[in-house]
């Protein structure tokens, strides 16, 4: 008889090519790169949301584009929408760099951008002369 507690102690070489349960959950080959938005130089242009739909979003608080998932669009696709960035924040980057990135991003105080502010949310429509 056959421990069952060898099936955690023993390695298995992994094979080239052979599935290993990294591969995405769509099916895609396992991508060797992350999408990251530079939130602090985003000027919320929202180009990259109209582009990539899947992957990009603005985040409604800070008026700025965020990554929401990294197998949102296709390769293509999320590179269109990096070119159609104006000042250039979105960049591809080892998925290793994510945690680092964000801890970063986490110390930085960011401001709104053109959000209204809470006092001007009602439109004020001129009085009619009487």
């Amino acid at each position: 008889m056959v421990d069952p507690a060898l099936a955690f102690s023993t390695s298995v070489p992994l094979v080239e090519g052979a599935p290993n349960g990294l591969e995405p959950i769509l099916g895609g080959a396992l991508r060797q790169k992350a999408v990251w938005v530079d939130e602090a130089a985003c000027i919320g242009c929202r180009y990259c949301a109209h582009v990539a739909p899947n992957t990009f979003v603005v985040e409604p608080d800070l008026g700025r584009s965020r990554a929401i998932r990294q197998d949102g669009d296709r390769d293509e696709r999320i590179q269109e929408a990096m070119d159609t960035c104006p000042v250039d924040c979105i960049h591809w980057v080892p998925f290793e760099d994510l945690p680092a990135l964000e801890r970063r991003l986490a110390e930085q105080e960011l401001q709104p951008l053109g959000l209204p502010s809470p006092a001007r949310t009602r439109r004020t429509l001129p009085r009619a002369s009487g």
